[in-house]
């Protein structure tokens, strides 16, 4: 069984990182010195669940993280800084610091480090997510210790819920948009307007208009999801938006 280590200082390292083409050291004290941070740490890079899940998910908590008391977000794994950077680019989480632990230093330090020889990765840290305050574990939450990549605990929802339990969390928008739609825009507009952040395809360049048919039952855009729930065009968007 993996060591819970609430109470317990977080390991002394330094951070092999490369920022704006320059080697720079970043030691666990200027990471977590006199600030609330909250860290998730995961097998690798590029990875499935990890690019899937974890990573945005914590990106897009971020700023709810953030107004209750977190200073510092930061995702770290087992990959060399120029992995991290690429991944950190690719997955456009601009709200999370990405700290590579090339040599698992932190991960051994952390009672974390695990054997993926079966897969090819060798030495990887096993999933987890932890709220440090001042260089102090005040909580951590451990996946579970069974066969495969489990993610039960350590995604940005259980750390939410820890911290402030009662706090709104963003909705999870979708929008189908067609290049040069006036509705379009008025859509966006007034979900920008709201302060609500979306995620987008565009017919045409990454779908076929039959993929909006199929989806929708019309061919219309913009088409609005909001979670999970059609919602519909621009006018439709208004009227929720009223109500909400």
């Amino acid at each position: 069984m993996f060591e819970n280590r609430e109470g317990q200082r977080v390991p002394q390292v330094t951070f092999k990182t490369r920022q704006q083409g320059q080697w720079v050291d970043v030691t666990s004290d200027e990471v977590f010195k006199g600030k609330t941070v909250v860290v998730f740490s995961l097998p690798g890079a590029f990875t499935p669940t990890c690019s899937s899940a974890h990573v945005p998910r914590y990106n897009e908590l971020a700023p709810v993280l953030k107004a209750h008391g977190v200073d510092e977000i930061v995702c770290i794994s087992v990959n060399d800084t120029f992995v991290m950077n690429e991944w950190a680019k690719n997955q456009n989480a601009d709200r999370i610091t990405f700290l590579p632990d090339g040599n698992g230093e932190f991960s051994a330090g952390m009672g974390m480090l695990v054997d993926k020889d079966d897969l090819g990765f060798g030495k990887r840290s096993w999933r987890y997510s932890m709220l440090v305050k001042d260089g102090v574990v005040e909580k951590m939450f451990i996946e579970p210790q069974k066969p495969g990549d489990p993610f039960e605990v350590s995604d940005a929802d259980t750390m939410l819920d820890y911290i402030a339990p009662n706090a709104t969390k963003p909705h999870a928008v979708f929008i189908i948009t067609r290049p040069g739609c006036p509705f379009c825009a008025r859509a966006k507009g007034m979900l920008r307007d709201r302060g609500m952040e979306w995620d987008e395809i565009v017919v045409g360049e990454q779908v076929a208009a039959r993929a909006v048919r199929a989806a929708t039952g019309k061919e219309s855009v913009p088409q609005v999801f909001i979670d999970g729930q059609l919602i519909g065009g621009s006018d439709d968007l208004g009227n929720w938006l009223e109500s909400h």
